[in-house]
């Protein structure tokens, strides 16, 4: 419905283009970015399966990384498909609904992350500073507060599921879930439908309002560094104890050991803050920044760590390595 002055009140459609600036090219954007997604949901399902048939593997450490993978697969769907049917297909319009259901998922998954990222900092400090304790420490009972068992119900057999919760993802749900509120029920008129950008972001759409959106933009900031900014500080310190507890061994063997347990998580760990951080920034500070840059920044910061921490932890955790190339040779001699 408009408005004298031109404004929309509670739009039921919206239109993402995509990329601005890049719209002519963007068919051609859309096959790296393709090859990306296929790549992290089968690269996350394959760590999945493997934690799942491997009983070695049924420890804090991997049923943490298969949270990971669990979340990476469900956070890259969120946004790829939708992306792709814009990129190819021209698919630009999205309900109002819908959009805010697709913010809510993408912030909540990527709160859910760095929640799971906190929670393998920790494990890691414990299994290096407090070695003896670290079994009691992450007990079947510490998971039921940390866990993800929703998200894990096709990975984790159902007796340990049941031993498993939600706190991480209700920790994402509470927090994320007041901006959805204020967007719906307090925003009522639009200056235009069109969104700039690939997906629904929620600075993307609260620029769209014709109103005061200083609450928002504050609740906004709050909610990001709540979560993140608990998570990272808490996963610097993790290993601000773990380097000052490895570089006291007496033997640089024990030192090498300590260290590669860790070096795929940090490799994970800066990129997914990294990336965030840019993101985040840019797009409410970053006016001198080209449009097309920071939407495919951010783009890439949904899509790069799903693709990557898959190839991470397959390369640096031993484990899975070997249960991989098992796989592989297995098919190749079956006779064998």
């Amino acid at each position: 419905m408009l408005r004298p002055n031109g404004s929309v009140f509670t739009p039921s459609v919206l239109t993402l283009i995509g990329i601005p600036g890049l719209e002519s090219v963007q068919c051609w954007i859309g096959i790296p970015f393709c090859f990306m997604y296929l790549m992290a949901v089968i690269g996350n399902t394959l760590i999945l399966v493997i934690i799942k048939y491997e009983n070695s593997l049924h420890s804090p450490m991997y049923i943490f990384l298969a949270m990971l993978g669990a979340t990476d697969i469900a956070l890259s769907t969120c946004i790829l498909p939708r992306m792709l049917g814009i990129f190819w297909f021209h698919l630009t319009e999205i309900s109002f609904d819908a959009c805010l259901l697709q913010m809510w998922l993408i912030h909540s998954f990527q709160a859910t992350e760095s929640g799971v990222l906190l929670a393998m900092a920790l494990d890691r400090y414990v299994a290096i500073c407090n070695p003896l304790r670290h079994a009691s420490i992450f007990s079947q009972k510490l998971l039921t507060h940390i866990g993800i068992g929703v998200i894990l119900r096709a990975v984790i057999s159902q007796k340990l599921l049941t031993h498993i919760g939600i706190s991480v993802v209700l920790r994402a749900i509470v927090l994320v879930a007041p901006c959805i509120v204020l967007i719906k029920y307090r925003l009522k008129f639009y200056r235009t439908t069109v969104i700039s950008h690939s997906y629904c972001e929620h600075m993307a759409i609260v620029k769209l309002a014709t109103e005061d959106i200083r609450i928002n933009k504050i609740l906004g900031l709050f909610v990001a560094f709540t979560i993140l900014g608990f998570d990272i500080s808490f996963i610097t310190l993790s290993y601000f104890q773990i380097f000052v507890t490895v570089f006291q061994l007496p033997q640089k063997e024990a030192r090498l050991k300590a260290f590669n347990t860790c070096i795929a998580h940090i490799c994970v760990f800066l990129q997914f803050y990294l990336l965030g951080f840019f993101s985040f920034f840019t797009h409410r500070f970053g006016s001198h920044i080209p449009p097309h840059v920071h939407i495919l920044l951010s783009s890439l910061y949904l899509l790069v760590p799903p693709f990557l921490n898959p190839i991470v932890y397959g390369v640096k955790t031993k484990q899975i390595r070997d249960r991989v190339l098992k796989m592989i040779f297995s098919k190749r001699h079956p006779d064998h």
